[in-house]
């Protein structure tokens, strides 16, 4: 019997990818990009994945299941480990789109082999650049968002900013993880007239999810 937790996806096929991309994650000496003396430049780690946790992705592939997701969005694509899990949703769903944004272009190349090996191309869409352009427009409303991205230099965190630009975007029902739990976006999520209800879960330290109530 495999050591390895169940996982909810049944396809063997983006299982594999799943397992061989938790097999390779790697991160660079100091702790990447959030170590004090490293590069907050994201082309400087060009060869490094900083994905979600494989629990992570279960529960964005249940909770898409469940609200029977065909459009959602992800910030950002890195080497496309969210993206397998958004994309096994929406394939296992019938069909659909997940919108991703990368601003490395070596990673939005890594993200689609991954994809295409998997299986999961047709699913997946992934704008190369800074998200707060390429999110703007998601196309019309989305039931997911995940919000994982890189985490800049001064001023309001990439994730706020990217927040502000998705959530009108985000259907009434629709989630919004967190992975970063960085505090102004915490500060928005959290606050009741941004139309959000939210909690922390214990996942890879602590994920904000959220649901959009109005």
């Amino acid at each position: 019997m495999s050591d390895r937790p169940h996982s909810p996806i049944q396809d063997p096929r983006v299982n594999a990818v799943l397992v061989r991309l938790q097999g390779a994650r790697q991160r660079p000496s100091g702790g990447g990009p959030r170590g004090s003396f490293n590069s907050r430049d994201p082309h400087a780690y060009a060869e490094q994945g900083f994905s979600i946790h494989s629990e992570q992705g279960e529960l964005i592939y249940l909770l898409c299941r469940g609200l029977r997701a065909t459009r959602v969005a992800e910030f950002a694509t890195s080497v496309g480990m969210s993206t397998l899990y958004f994309a096994a949703a929406i394939r296992d769903n019938g069909g659909g789109t997940v919108i991703g944004s990368e601003i490395v272009p070596a990673k939005v190349e890594t993200a689609k082999r991954n994809l295409a090996e998997a299986g999961l191309a047709d699913y997946a869409e992934i704008r190369e650049g800074d998200a707060r352009k390429t999110l703007r427009d998601l196309g019309g409303p989305v039931d997911f968002v995940l919000i994982d991205g890189w985490p800049g230099e001064g001023g309001p965190s990439l994730a706020r900013e990217v927040i502000g630009i998705v959530a009108p975007q985000l259907r009434v029902g629709g989630y919004v993880m967190n992975d970063n739990a960085e505090p102004d976006y915490l500060d928005f999520i959290r606050d009741p007239k941004n139309g959000f209800v939210s909690m922390t879960l214990p996942l890879k330290g602590s994920t904000e999810l959220s649901l959009k109530v109005r």
